[in-house]
């Protein structure tokens, strides 16, 4: 690829988004998300898709600006789903303070909905996932068990109070965690959707060039998740993620399969995970409760051991 010094963070680090220097005290935050349906309610869903591709500019340290809708849509379903799924993705987009300025579509064998959103911040702004550093300390804003309460509720097996929890929080923005991170400082930040809580946390070890350690009381899993998590509906995602931090990861001896499991679990629409110095971790915590957010802390960086990074996992 042709190397451009405006092109301020690319691909390299595995980031959240792309960031371009327009201007001396300006930057072009840039990305693009879409799935498949993770539930039956449109509307529902196109919220979900909408917070889901918003949490990429959040996670930059920029404000969401424009946002394009993409599609694929069959034409076995009526036009009256697709007007809910783009309702619902229109309403999270206005939410953000952002413009729904058009899109594409295309006819496709399975719904699939997101957006490309465009968001914008000053260079000194952006926050990287290269950014943590020895001494921080992590704060995860949002609990983990997305993965396992989708596949327990497409199997009818999600209790429904518990699932409703999953949902709101699926649908909320990370716009609130976003401001409360930018008022107090943070080093790094990164999002938590696919690649599971620990595979977002190595992008930000490698990409840092760190160790981190999490404590497992105080990472915090929606209630239900353990239950469902322990009668083995566990995501396919959640055995890919396993794979592919084979050897990067050292889980406490005896730790429940079931933990284990949701610390892989894929996760849709999942919170911010902020690298932040250890002196204004209590400000943030303090400042992310006041606004709401039920933030944790759950681990610390430390400087790397060896050559590649690693992550450990204590009781």
């Amino acid at each position: 690829m042709l190397h451009d010094p405006r092109l301020l963070v690319g691909h390299s680090t595995g980031d959240d988004a792309a960031v371009y220097q327009l201007a001396p005290d300006l930057v072009l935050v840039q990305t693009v998300d879409f799935f498949t349906p993770v539930v039956d309610d449109p509307f529902l869903f196109g919220q979900i898709a909408a917070a889901n591709a918003l949490s990429d500019i959040y996670a930059m340290g920029a404000r969401p600006l424009l946002a394009l809708n993409i599609v694929g849509f069959p034409s076995c379903l009526g036009e009256s789903v697709l007007h809910e799924i783009l309702r619902g993705g229109a309403e999270k987009v206005k939410e953000a303070g952002a413009l729904l300025a058009g899109g594409h579509s295309i006819a496709d064998e399975e719904p699939k909905y997101g957006l490309a959103v465009t968001g914008t911040a000053r260079p000194e702004e952006i926050w990287s996932n290269a950014g943590a550093s020895p001494g921080d300390e992590l704060i995860l804003t949002k609990p983990l068990g997305t993965g396992v309460f989708l596949t327990a509720y497409k199997v009818d097996l999600a209790p429904s109070t518990e699932f409703g929890r999953v949902c709101h929080s699926m649908a909320s923005l990370n716009a609130a965690a976003a401001a409360a991170a930018r008022k107090i400082g943070v080093s790094a930040c990164t999002d938590i959707t696919g690649f599971g809580l620990l595979g977002h946390a190595y992008e930000m070890a490698a990409a840092s060039g760190v160790d981190i350690t999490f404590f497992l009381s105080a990472i915090p899993f929606f209630p239900g998740a353990r239950d469902l998590a322990r009668q083995g509906l566990v995501p396919a995602g959640t055995y890919r993620n396993r794979e592919y931090l084979a050897g990067k990861v050292e889980l406490p001896p005896g730790v429940e399969d079931e933990v284990s499991d949701l610390l892989f679990d894929p996760q849709t629409s999942g919170g911010l995970l902020f690298a932040v110095s250890a002196d204004r971790s209590p400000l943030l915590l303090t400042e992310l409760k006041r606004r709401g957010i039920p933030a944790a802390r759950i681990g610390r960086v430390e400087p790397a051991r060896g050559l590649e990074p690693r992550l450990f996992v204590e009781c």
